[in-house]
């Protein structure tokens, strides 16, 4: 069989999960231009909306007045899935999105799917930055809490050498969290040493068109997920940060996020900064059939003399990309972004 043959049969297949998984989601709300398709997280009995609201952008937001509106408007047109991490813009990204979901009686946090993530490695960073992220979110329990940035080749080692796994599942017994998972953007292989330490919920990487042509977590990671019965969360799918994929014209944000909900993935994180993109991005959702075929073909050709160096990509190359405390914690000097 060809490269090209195996290349087309993998993500044939995967349309074909992804197809199979979106028959068995529904919208989140039938009246006209409300809702979103919702897909199965894993194992874990949960449907989560096929897109999830960005906390790093959403903190990035100048106005929190509007930062609020735009999460209210959100959950209101089916966008339920909530992204978040203890150490964007240092808590205030938590903070805000604990001040939108706890308004009006708490009535909006009832309609969000809430994640957020711990950075430290050790037992008692995690159990602190866990009882952060609760206050600052204004709620008592978080539906997934993952393990930020599993970047580093001894990341899995120390995840469990340093006790923050077993305080991370201590956590759970707790019922200060009721799943767990792990994140990174580095490399597939590292991704694959972190997989078998634990019968993880969730596992979030970068899903997007250049991926398949440099380093693919799609192609490496995803199968091995499948195997697992772990949820598989996307991210990155414009190219990380503004949209690299975007901004130097590889793809559309309609053919990044379309590829990237073709996959087998439970749902796509998207950066949201404005209502205008909330809006976009909620139509493009809405309208979203799985790329297959001939027009699979032509998007993956189209980008292939862009993506194989990983110039878009850089984040899975350099330390520039990984946020400023797992630099400190890998004793690395942060990087100008």
């Amino acid at each position: 069989m060809s490269a090209d043959e195996t290349r087309r049969e993998f993500l044939q297949a995967g349309v074909a999960a992804t197809a199979a998984v979106a028959a068995g989601g529904a919208a989140a709300d039938d009246a006209p231009g409300k809702g979103l398709p919702t897909r199965p997280l894993g194992r874990t009995g949960l449907n989560v909306s096929v897109l999830c609201l960005g906390g790093w952008h959403i903190g990035d937001v100048k106005d929190k007045a509007e930062a609020v509106k735009i999460m209210h408007t959100a959950l209101d047109e089916g966008l339920t899935f909530f992204d978040n991490c203890w150490d964007y813009h240092d808590g205030g990204s938590e903070e805000i999105m604990g001040q939108a979901l706890s308004a009006d009686g708490g009535k909006w946090r009832k309609m969000c799917t809430l994640m957020t993530k711990v950075c430290a490695r050790d037992k008692a960073g995690v159990r602190s930055q866990v009882e952060d992220s609760l206050r600052r979110l204004k709620t008592d329990v978080i539906d997934l809490v993952q393990m930020h940035e599993i970047n580093w080749d001894n990341d899995p080692e120390w995840v469990v050498e340093h006790g923050g796994l077993a305080e991370l599942l201590k956590l759970q017994k707790e019922g200060k969290t009721r799943f767990v998972g792990f994140t990174g953007h580095k490399s597939p292989h590292i991704h694959l040493l972190m997989m078998p330490v634990h019968q993880w919920d969730t596992v979030q990487m970068p899903v997007n068109v250049c991926d398949h042509h440099y380093r693919s977590f799609v192609k490496q990671v995803i199968p091995a997920a499948e195997r697992q019965g772990t949820a598989v969360i996307g991210m990155k799918s414009l190219g990380g940060g503004k949209g690299k994929i975007v901004q130097e014209k590889v793809a559309t944000a309609e053919e990044c996020i379309r590829f990237a909900l073709s996959q087998p993935v439970s749902t796509v994180v998207v950066g949201i900064d404005s209502m205008d993109v909330l809006k976009k991005n909620l139509a493009i959702a809405r309208a979203f059939k799985p790329y297959q075929g001939a027009e699979l073909d032509a998007l993956l050709a189209k980008v292939k003399p862009h993506a194989g160096d990983g110039r878009h990509e850089r984040f899975k190359s350099t330390t520039d990309f990984d946020g400023p405390y797992h630099q400190k914690q890998h004793a690395f000097a942060a990087a100008e972004k």
